[in-house]
């Protein structure tokens, strides 16, 4: 695409747009600027300066601050108000130094702005999203994946616990919630849905950067199932991180997620999530009362003039909510057949590899020379 760059924008900017886009999960140009102009936004040019010189796997402050021209406690000032400011990750082991990594943009630095939204922000990004979701990687591997609510999932005896959400959060040892940023967008525009805003939740290493990061609150496993059990009574769709170990959970609604939104504008949803259960209607057991209709988040079922349901099983993303209002079992979650059935990545690194792989060759050397500087940085 031919990108008219305003001259007025600094080429650090244009560099950091281009290194973002390099790795896996993409920024692309669009033809007016608009992503060059949210970063100008969120980062000053030395923070922009910083990181384009940050990788996915992590740096110490002193290692960062060499590459900069910083000490390295002027470096670790810099870098923990940008992790503050959501700009990039941190993490902060008890028994280590500190390490740095690049955030990328979505699921990245524009989560990182909950609770610090302007409407200038909002506007800028809300003109990008579309673009985003059109031109970037996310049709070829999504970063997030879609589960049923626990009482739509078929009970057979080779069920994952990956694909149950309260096992996921039995799984993990720490558990942050913080606000979910898309209902706080939409609540700014006058737009909110009046659904639960404190839903979003994070684990482990990333908990422990929600708080410290002032983002959200630490919970126990029994808030947390609290928090499952509210998100699915409001009709909210379960969705952690794309691989069989999630980092997080989102409980997202079809009106104000920014992912759902822009699947439903697509003619065949359900392949961009990555779920292997779909759901199955049974006209002869429905009785046309409308309340799938209602809670669905894709307009996968619809309730026409004439009392009559139409199932659109492209538009299914098999997130089971029909099934837990239908009052006949005429909706039924079932697997998919065998060759849909999503490859779901092992970690969050594997799902990164993977969309990499997907986008080509030049973006997989890419992450390769990262992960191999890194390496040698660490011997240094």
């Amino acid at each position: 695409m031919n990108q008219r760059i305003d001259s007025r924008i600094p080429d650090i900017y244009v560099r950091l747009a281009k290194y973002l886009d390099s790795l896996p999960a993409g920024y692309p140009p669009t033809g007016n600027g608009v992503e060059l102009r949210i970063l100008r936004k969120l980062f000053s040019e030395a923070e922009a300066n910083i990181a384009l010189h940050l990788n996915l796997m992590g740096d110490q402050a002193k290692t960062i601050g060499r590459k900069v021209g910083l000490k390295e406690a002027e470096a670790i000032r810099i870098l923990d108000e940008m992790v503050h400011k959501g700009l990039i990750a941190g993490s902060y082991p008890d028994d280590a130094p500190s390490e740095y990594s690049i955030s990328q943009f979505v699921v990245g630095f524009y989560e990182g702005q909950v609770n610090r939204l302007d409407p200038e922000l909002i506007e800028m990004v809300e003109e990008y999203a579309s673009f985003y979701f059109k031109n970037g990687p996310w049709k070829k591997l999504p970063q997030i994946r879609t589960i049923p609510v626990n009482e739509a999932i078929p009970i057979t005896s080779d069920v994952m616990p990956y694909m149950q959400a309260e096992e996921i959060l039995r799984s993990k040892e720490q558990i942050a919630v913080r606000n979910c940023i898309c209902r706080q967008e939409r609540e700014m525009l006058n737009m909110g849905c009046g659904k639960p805003i404190e839903t979003c939740l994070s684990f482990d290493s990333g908990a422990r950067d929600t708080v410290k990061t002032g983002k959200g609150r630490m919970i126990s496993l029994d808030e947390a199932l609290d928090i499952l059990k509210t998100a699915q009574a409001a009709g909210l769709v379960l969705q952690p991180s794309n691989s069989k170990d999630p980092i997080y959970l989102c409980m997202c609604c079809g009106c104000c997620c920014g992912v759902l939104r822009h699947i439903k504008d697509d003619t065949n949803p359900s392949e961009l999530v990555g779920n292997p259960y779909i759901a199955e209607y049974h006209a002869d057991d429905c009785i046309a009362c409308g309340d799938c209709a209602e809670i669905c988040p894709t307009e996968a079922l619809t309730l026409h003039d004439s009392n009559t349901m139409r199932f659109e099983s492209t538009r299914c993303i098999g997130c089971g909510l029909c099934v837990s209002v239908c009052p006949t079992g005429a909706v039924r979650i079932v697997e998919k057949s065998q060759i849909k059935q999503p490859v779901i990545p092992k970690n969050t690194t594997s799902t990164y590899i993977k969309i990499a792989w997907l986008r080509g060759p030049g973006k997989i050397l890419t992450l390769a020379k990262m992960f191999l500087v890194n390496q040698l940085e660490r011997l240094r």
